[in-house]
């Protein structure tokens, strides 16, 4: 044995739940989450130059749908098909800006299962942190966020939106919003890369949800629907994000702390439930 190799750490691998172990699972999480660094950003630029080298169109996608949502619906709101109500900003600017906030959150849902499913032939036959994948697939988050900003500045320009100062906490919001998002996602991530269905099902709640949370309608105050709105840990999160850009006070401060607290905590609960069930889907994928 070489002198080198004396100095590696020594992993021993035991039948006994390493929950019976918190206090070391905690230290093996930070450290590994750490150590993947480095691995996370080559990940990342790998990806982003694969994902834009492959596109005619480029980063023009970033921008597509909140365009052709907002486009749409305000030509279905001039001609009094859709009764929106009034918004804080004009509506065209209200949609383009929200649904660009809701595309990130579903990119920050998406992204653990989509880096669990690309990622199996590497996680079969290559041991490395598992955070690496995760951690490139936020970094891309922020990136794609990143180009939004573009569209999201011309707005503020072309329809002459005042910024508050307040404007500066905003990151803080949309922050928590991607934490939520990935947090979900780490929950789904073990299942998604066993089972298809999980990533076609996730299709069509993140379809519903929309509807659920105040993107192309300003938040409603009755009624059982305002309610369901109002439950939704999403809705205070972009809400905040948008009211810290444009009015400069958030509207639900109670609200916004708790979807804040909920997100905290489910992302050190999900990253843990991934931690663990990782290995055991890892065993069943290169059975």
């Amino acid at each position: 044995m070489s002198g080198s190799d004396r100095h590696l750490p020594e992993t021993i691998y035991t039948p006994e739940s390493r929950l019976r172990q918190p206090k070391q699972l905690w230290r093996d999480m930070w450290r590994d989450l750490l150590a993947s660094r480095d691995l996370a950003w080559r990940l990342m630029v790998r990806d982003i130059s694969a994902q834009y080298r492959q596109s005619f169109l480029g980063i023009f996608w970033a921008f597509v749908p909140p365009i052709v949502a907002a486009t749409g619906l305000t030509l279905a709101s001039n001609a009094k098909v859709l009764n929106i109500g009034a918004t804080d900003i004009p509506y065209p600017a209200y949609v383009m800006f929200s649904m660009a906030l809701w595309q990130t959150f579903v990119e920050a849902l998406n992204g653990p299962i989509q880096a669990v499913m690309a990622a199996k032939p590497m996680l079969a036959r290559i041991n490395f942190p598992r955070e690496a994948i995760i951690l490139s697939q936020v970094g891309q988050v922020f990136f794609n966020f990143g180009i939004k900003l573009i569209l999201i500045a011309a707005l503020f320009l072309i329809f002459q939106i005042p910024l508050s100062w307040t404007v500066v906490l905003a990151p803080v919001a949309l922050i928590h919003l991607v934490m939520l998002g990935t947090a979900i996602g780490l929950i789904l991530a073990p299942l998604g890369a066993l089972y298809e269905d999980v990533s076609r099902g996730l299709t069509l709640a993140t379809s519903a949800w929309l509807f659920l949370t105040p993107v192309i309608y300003p938040p409603p105050q009755t009624g059982l629907f305002a309610q369901l709105v109002r439950w939704n840990p999403v809705t205070p999160l972009l809400v905040a994000v948008r009211e810290l850009s444009t009015s400069g006070m958030i509207s639900e401060p109670g609200q916004f702390g708790f979807a804040s607290f909920l997100a905290i905590v489910g992302l050190l609960c999900s990253w843990m439930i991934y931690r663990i069930a990782m290995p055991l889907v890892i065993e069943r994928i290169s059975a």
